[in-house]
């Protein structure tokens, strides 16, 4: 079984010098979804703790080239990327190609101890080159379409081409983690590797209050995300299609190849009016607008450990959700939330029925949420990220 960060006897947290880091990861915020917002949200708090961290990301036309950002050292170099919110697979291509030479030239004048990166594709390829060439060790965090069968839907096709090339990445790392215990088994499974588990984790500092406001208007539901295959939205929101009837919202945070699909649907089902389109908005806009609903909708096909799930429990959510692995320990069936099978007709506008005819119940819900949230504090996991970064340093020296 894969070992996770927090147990006894797992990564004990050490007294330390401290290190220099480089993170590398092929999308960084604003670019990208979670996995890089996770990777800013560990990069800020070992900052926080005296480590010095330079990032090295891609570049995309109207963000600066060089930047300091919550004290963590960020350069994004030239890759291909065209836009913030998705990356091609020609586009992922172009990044091992261009990356390798900033990414040895960082190296150098860094001089870091450890190598922190973020997905093993397509990241994995140019940590795996650096350490070849400079001998620096690196910690390998694999999210969920970086390994095999994680989003298949996405991935399988390319897999059977690269996964031969991929196994070095994985065998040269100095250790590696998974942000939950699919993606653990998925990786164990496809490389023989034993990932720790570090969950993801937001900061849970400031929890919202919900007594009461479940009684108000309509039940309010957002979802949250980047708008691809994956998530399974046009066929999620069409599945709401079934109770227009009832008193509901959704607000759609995100962007993507999926959206020309879902407004169509919207506009063809004469709900434009219940359904709010919002785009890429900031952390802060997305935690308001979270904590004005009443539940997060996650008709997804598959999940690592979703960020935005984490976020959901901070702003005392409950949720209507896919039964998928990767949401184990933030979403339990009937206590904060209704699991649904998402290839079943009619499963999720079920779940909402429930809700909005039970208002107790989503109240009672909401309250389990706000609850479990403390478990997924961001402190925790930098704690482990730290504990692991230590490790390899010391295996290392």
């Amino acid at each position: 079984m894969p070992a996770r960060a927090g147990q006894k006897g797992e990564l004990p947290f050490l007294r330390h010098q401290p290190l220099r880091i480089l993170t590398l990861c092929y999308e960084w915020p604003p670019a990208g979804g979670g996995g890089g917002r996770v990777g800013h949200e560990i990069a800020k708090r070992l900052v926080a703790r005296g480590h010095q961290v330079r990032v090295l990301t891609s570049h995309v036309r109207g963000l600066a080239h060089e930047e300091l950002l919550d004290g963590v050292s960020i350069r994004r170099a030239f890759a291909g990327r065209l836009q913030l919110d998705r990356c091609s697979v020609s586009e992922m291509l172009a990044y091992v190609i261009a990356h390798q030479a900033p990414a040895l030239a960082e190296a150098r004048r860094f001089r870091p101890d450890v190598m922190h990166v973020h997905f093993a594709v397509p990241t994995g390829t140019v940590a795996w080159l650096t350490s070849r060439t400079l001998g620096i060790p690196y910690l390998l965090t694999a999210h969920l379409g970086d390994v095999p069968g994680g989003a298949p839907e996405q991935t399988d096709r390319l897999f059977r081409v690269i996964k031969p090339l991929t196994s070095p990445i994985w065998s040269a790392a100095a250790e590696v983690t998974a942000v939950s215990e699919f993606v653990a088994g998925l990786a164990q499974k496809a490389y023989g590797r034993t990932p720790i588990v570090i969950p993801n984790g937001v900061d849970m500092s400031r929890l919202a209050t919900r007594k009461g406001q479940t009684e108000l208007g309509p039940m309010r539901a957002v979802w949250v995300g980047r708008m691809q295959a994956q998530k399974n939205l046009p066929a999620g929101v069409a599945d709401l299609m079934q109770i227009r009837d009832l008193d509901w919202t959704l607000d759609l945070v995100g962007d993507g190849p999926d959206r020309a699909a879902v407004e169509k649907s919207c506009a063809a089902q004469d709900v434009v009016e219940r359904m709010r389109f919002h785009g890429w908005r900031s952390p802060e806009d997305v935690a308001r607008i979270m904590e004005q609903s009443d539940i997060l909708f996650l008709p997804s096909l598959s999940e690592g450990l979703s960020l935005v799930t984490t976020e959901a429990l901070r702003s005392g959510l409950a949720f209507v959700a896919s039964r998928i692995p990767g949401v184990e320990g933030v979403i339990e069936d009937g206590v904060n939330g209704i699991l649904c099978e998402p290839d079943l007709p009619g499963a999720f506008a079920a779940g909402f029925k429930t809700l909005i005819e039970n208002r107790p119940l989503l109240e009672r819900m909401q309250q389990e949420s706000l609850a479990r949230a403390p478990s997924f504090d961001a402190g925790r996991m930098a704690d482990a990220y730290e504990a692991a970064l230590l490790s390899i340093r010391k295996v290392s020296s």
